[in-house]
């Protein structure tokens, strides 16, 4: 059942560009491959990869000299190489990062057929590319992920607590959140997002347009506030879901998030805790200190009021009847709020049920 399931989403989710908008080609004089179309550049490999399910993935590493961060970028849906080749070379040059991107499984000329897992296994071998071969360190590797790319991007990030940061650029909750507004994941969703950020222990930077005509922006807020680091988001005022890169605002913001990612400890966020956090702690513990030194004296003063209390016997007497009376009040509340909310839950659970047998047969018809 999980597997057809998985079958059936991967049949409506996924839109490789068909035909591929490019080649795998080979340089006569130095036998480089390069994509079809796309000048040869010095700076540029393009690669094939092996993927621990036995597909084979085309992927691009553009090098930048000065660079000491590198982005390993998830591209959207009805996309590939040959669409985003010098979007990646611009970024790469305007953010001075060196950058990876890949086709999945079944897009462009990579092997195979797309679904949620063999995207799960592209971005390790991408990743493991970037480790083993270009000796790129994991607290110097930022993930960007991109509308269906925050799928394997989150995913991947919730295994590697070192990663120096995420960028989710029109992100999903979920796949089926795209369509239905559901409170509570079911087992047959897809990129479940939204189960996974609160695991991301990096910074997160949030890109999303207001007027997303495909993933809701609520997505990204939600995603944003679920985030245990958060970076100041932009919300594109007036975005859609395929021309954000068009926005002066977003070069900016980019270029300031990479500043601000360079210039911090990356070991700092190992923890999770951020450096306000660490100075908020250090703050209140300077605070409970001196609070401690007064508590000695305030000890002190109660010690000898010690005597006078034991002159009120009676009144102790009537103070725990009163909490005893008070508690049962509160028993009676809560058994009368709990009989209320039973009725509720299963008048909800109902109408879940019924939810249950009847979303399977609609799902996935995605166009992120």
């Amino acid at each position: 059942m999980g597997s057809a399931t998985s079958s059936m989403a991967a049949k409506f989710a996924f839109f490789p560009p068909n035909p591929p908008t490019y080649k795998v080609v080979s340089d006569e004089s130095t036998g480089k491959m390069r994509l079809s179309d796309a000048p040869q550049r010095e700076n540029v490999d393009v690669l094939k990869l092996c993927t621990k399910k036995g597909n084979e993935i085309v992927a691009v590493y553009v090098k930048n000299p000065s660079a000491s961060l590198t982005v390993l970028y998830s591209h959207g849906n009805a996309a590939d190489l040959g669409q985003m080749f010098n979007i990646f070379a611009e970024l790469s040059l305007r953010l001075g990062v060196n950058l990876m991107g890949y086709d999945y499984s079944g897009y462009g000329q990579s092997s195979g057929k797309p679904s949620e897992q063999d995207t799960y296994a592209d971005i390790e071998a991408a990743y493991s590319c970037l480790e083993d071969t270009y000796g790129v360190k994991e607290e110097d590797i930022i993930l960007y992920g991109q509308s269906v790319g925050s799928g394997p991007t989150l995913e991947l990030a919730t295994c590697f607590p070192r990663l120096r940061a995420v960028i989710l650029h029109s992100p999903i909750l979920s796949g089926l959140r795209v369509m239905y507004p559901v409170k509570r994941t079911f087992w047959f969703d897809i990129y479940k997002n939204i189960d996974k950020i609160p695991l991301v222990n990096c910074p997160v930077l949030v890109i999303h347009g207001t007027d997303d005509e495909i993933v809701d922006w609520s997505h990204g807020k939600q995603l944003w506030e679920l985030c245990k680091e958060k970076y100041e988001p932009l919300w594109l005022k007036g975005g859609n879901h395929c021309n954000l890169e068009l926005y002066p605002e977003y070069l900016r913001h980019l270029k300031k998030f990479i500043s601000a990612i360079e210039k911090l400890p990356c070991a700092q966020y190992i923890s999770g805790q951020s450096t306000d956090q660490s100075e908020r702690s250090v703050n209140s513990t300077d605070h409970r200190d001196r609070s401690r030194t007064s508590t000695d004296h305030r000890e002190k003063s109660r010690l000898s009021n010690g005597q006078r209390e034991k002159s009120r016997p009676s009144t102790d007497s009537r103070e725990k009847s009163r909490v005893s009376t008070d508690r049962r009040e509160k028993s009676r509340r809560s058994y009368d709020r709990s009989g209320k909310a039973r009725n509720s839950i299963d008048q909800s659970e109902r109408a879940r049920n019924s939810f249950d047998r009847s979303v399977p047969a609609l799902l996935f018809a995605l166009t992120f």
